[in-house]
């Protein structure tokens, strides 16, 4: 592991280096000292409204935090909370704060221990996960690293192409690119699995104070009887074993989802290590600062949420 980068508990998402990521995307980074912590926010504008700060995956906050946030400008503050403690905090002040319209993030994260060796690692998995990754093998997937223009621009086709066969919405291609070029060397790498020449799947995966944590991915709707992604997910772990990464987090799971797509995506993830304990959160939550703008921008996602149902 590198101990230049030191994991906030906020993980890659509250650290410098992410900040530097959004910068160089042209968004106004909001930073609070509090005590010996800081907490890196971004500036969002919105139509008719304005603008309001996103906190991502804040722990720990104090009195100092509340305060300098509840004398921001903006329409409202929005913070990822962890912990009842950190709500509570929220709770004295004078301000309103009430459950976010949606989460900015998973609510669930699956995390698995990768320090064990890889043997006892196989041996935790279910046996249909262990079998994909030996047919990926045997079908001849190969899987590597690379922050090649020509793979990056394969990444982003596939993530659009994904996403727009699952009715989900993407980040634009830009997004991406700064992920890759702006994060150091050793923080970031783009893991592609080829397949008879072809670029089939890839994912986005940070290298970050003990925990390796897959960012993004993408598969083709081709060849996808061998099996990649679960190749693609192994190859990281080991990597992640061989920086001295202590934890893998595969990201978000949705345990108690009825909608098919994302049963799937747990089912997948859960493979991996069936056992392990699922980290939840409390949410997102906004601290309403400007009520009448707060009520417009309520307005309008309803608004939104009804075109969409008609659309």
């Amino acid at each position: 592991m590198n101990e230049k980068y030191k994991q906030p508990e906020g993980g890659l998402l509250q650290s410098q280096e992410w900040a530097n990521v959004l910068r160089a995307e042209g968004k106004k980074i909001i930073e609070i000292s509090s005590r010996e912590k800081i907490f890196f926010g971004v500036e969002q504008k919105l139509p008719f409204v304005g603008t309001y700060v996103y906190f991502p995956r804040i722990f720990d906050i104090d009195d100092v935090f509340v305060e300098e946030v509840s004398r921001f400008h903006s329409a409202w503050v929005r913070c990822d909370i962890s912990k009842d403690s950190d709500l509570r905090c929220f709770e004295k002040c004078d301000k309103k704060i009430i459950s976010s319209p949606h989460d900015m993030q998973p609510k669930e994260n699956f995390i698995v221990d990768i320090t064990v060796a890889e043997d006892e690692l196989l041996s935790h998995m279910k046996s249909k996960t262990r079998y994909n990754i030996r047919l990926a093998r045997k079908k001849g997937v190969h899987v590597f690293t690379t922050k090649e223009q020509k793979y990056i621009d394969a990444f982003i086709a596939l993530v659009r192409d994904t996403a727009r066969r699952k009715g989900v919405s993407f980040h634009v291609g830009e997004h991406y690119k700064k992920i890759i070029t702006q994060l150091p060397e050793d923080v970031i790498d783009l893991y592609v699995a080829e397949y008879e020449g072809e670029v089939i799947a890839a994912n986005l995966i940070s290298f970050y104070g003990g925990v390796a944590t897959y960012l993004h991915g993408a598969t083709s709707d081709e060849h996808r009887n061998v099996m990649a992604p679960f190749l693609l997910q192994w190859t990281a772990i080991q990597d992640a074993k061989k920086r001295e990464c202590r934890w893998y987090d595969f990201g978000g799971i949705f345990s108690h989802s009825d909608d098919l797509g994302k049963k799937g995506i747990t089912r997948f993830k859960k493979g991996f290590a069936p056992k392990e304990k699922i980290y939840t959160s409390l949410g997102s939550y906004d601290l309403v600062l400007s009520p009448w703008r707060y009520f417009l921008y309520k307005i309008m996602q309803r608004a939104q949420k009804k075109l969409t149902q008609y659309l």
